[in-house]
């Protein structure tokens, strides 16, 4: 199984991966823990994409192309993958497509994770991280008992530079202008899937799971 999620920042994509390669057995393929893995290791594409990174920018495409490649190729991708934060331009999804022919592996769904932009603002805008302990919560879903205070630890809690809403309203403009055009390209090829993901997280893991398991039984 082959799967893509697609979906702004804030839409609950990472969560959702989780749930899904425990249900399906396949690695979560992120972008951001690639990146991390190569920064960490100093490869020559991770230093360049810590450039990048740093500064708040895109990394360019055959970066990240080169980057997701390579870790497709390894043994544990050999019966499927769940690919998340990749594509994000129609460059990289016809990079992907070229690499899945080489393979011969064949896209089995794209999951687009619906979220409207309103909520996606209120749930990373209330974003809290403990200070010391790194224990998250959120102020309007899950505050802690004291304000601004960590449950476990005593300590203060900070908002992370990009849950600002200004940075938030950055994030989606980007989205909007370089990924959600990969919405419209993946319909045309019969394999979007839309996932609302506004109510708790069960009800989003049980769409997503009924929709594929629809999708495995057409192949």
């Amino acid at each position: 199984m082959q799967v893509i999620l697609l979906g702004p920042p804030g839409s609950g994509k990472g969560t959702l991966a989780t749930d899904l390669v425990g249900l399906y057995a396949i690695p979560h393929i992120s972008t951001g823990d690639i990146f991390r893995k190569n920064i960490r290791q100093q490869t020559n594409l991770g230093l360049e994409a810590a450039q990048y990174i740093n500064s708040g920018a895109l990394v360019p495409d055959h970066i990240t192309i080169a980057m997701v490649e390579d870790r497709l190729s390894q043994p544990d991708c050999s019966d499927g993958f769940l690919l998340d934060g990749f594509p994000r331009t129609r460059l990289q999804a016809e990079a992907l497509s070229v690499i899945m022919n080489r393979c011969h592996k064949p896209l089995t769904a794209v999951l687009n994770i619906c979220v409207r932009d309103e909520i996606i603002l209120r749930r990373l805008s209330g974003r809290r991280i403990c200070s010391v302990c790194g224990r998250g919560y959120n102020v309007f879903s899950m505050p802690p008992h004291a304000e601004g205070i960590c449950d476990d630890c005593g300590q203060p809690l900070t908002q992370r530079a990009d849950d600002h809403p200004e940075t938030i309203s950055r994030r989606l403009s980007t989205y909007y202008q370089q990924t959600r055009p990969l919405v419209d390209y993946y319909e045309k090829l019969g394999l979007l899937i839309n996932i609302n993901n506004e109510g708790d997280i069960a009800s989003g893991r049980e769409a997503a799971r009924q929709a594929l398991d629809a999708r495995i039984g057409r192949l």
